[in-house]
């Protein structure tokens, strides 16, 4: 009776090969928690969630390193750029090594998942940029003379010239400014996978911030925040969602929006 209790006991605890959706939802969470980044966090929340509607679509095979091929295959399929399968494989990499830690999936078929190999990638992407002309026609569209104007001037000189992304400029603050070696810039920026930066603000940026701190009277606290149709400023803070629609809303109107790359 005892052998046949402790053999139940390891069937029970024995890694699975097939995973359920609770246990998928287990291992995401893991993987979710252990990313610092926001961004980082947003992007595997979409790929994992993308490859679990994959993955019960099917007749819910073992999840292993051929399951993981044939998703790949998926993905080639829909004409993705190989940077996007590449993200989306790495999620699922890091989907099959939590699932293995918690005891979820055999070790072997994590390592296998492991090794499946990324789409190659054929030459240099170089994107899409504004040209100089483009980024002076994009700077000169808000108001100078209202409230709204010269916060949108100051955002997207920042953007421009800083190169931060829409999370860094909703958390920039008056701290964050600082004056080193003659010049200006932002300090102490902790961005994308934690990484802490400091940034050279050119002059005629700092001019434009200066002239939105000045009609808004901000003295600390977040540098921007939200203005009403009145021009009245209110709260304390702006959202990612806000800078993106400010900065939308100016390069529709020069019709550039598809040459304007946001960083996420």
């Amino acid at each position: 009776m005892k052998k046949i209790e402790k053999r139940s006991r390891k069937k029970s605890h024995a890694p699975r090969t097939k995973l359920c959706l609770p246990d998928l939802d287990h291992a995401k969470t893991a993987v979710l928690i252990s990313l610092r980044s926001p961004e980082s966090q947003r992007g595997y929340r979409h790929a994992i969630d993308e490859f679990i509607s994959w993955y019960c679509s099917e007749p819910r095979p073992s999840f292993n390193k051929t399951v993981v091929t044939r998703y790949r295959g998926f993905l080639e399929d829909r004409h993705l750029a190989s940077g996007t399968i590449n993200v989306r494989l790495a999620a699922v990499r890091r989907l099959a090594y939590e699932a293995a830690d918690a005891g979820l999936l055999s070790p072997e078929l994590a390592a296998g998942i492991r090794g499946v190999k990324g789409a190659k990638k054929l030459g240099t992407r170089l994107g899409n940029w504004l040209t100089a002309p483009e980024a002076q026609s994009l700077l000169s569209l808000p108001a100078p003379d209202t409230m709204g104007g010269k916060r949108d001037r100051a955002i997207l000189g920042i953007m421009l010239s800083c190169g931060l992304r829409r999370r860094e400029l909703a958390e920039l603050t008056v701290n964050h400014l600082e004056r080193r070696e003659n010049h200006w810039a932002i300090v102490d920026m902790i961005g994308k996978g934690g990484h802490i930066r400091t940034i050279p603000v050119p002059d005629w940026v700092k001019l434009a911030v200066d002239d939105w701190m000045a009609a808004a009277a901000i003295i600390e606290g977040r540098l921007f925040r939200c203005v009403a149709r009145t021009g009245k400023v209110w709260g304390s803070s702006i959202t990612e969602k806000a800078v993106w629609h400010i900065v939308k809303k100016y390069a529709a109107s020069l019709s550039a929006f598809r040459n304007l790359r946001l960083t996420i």
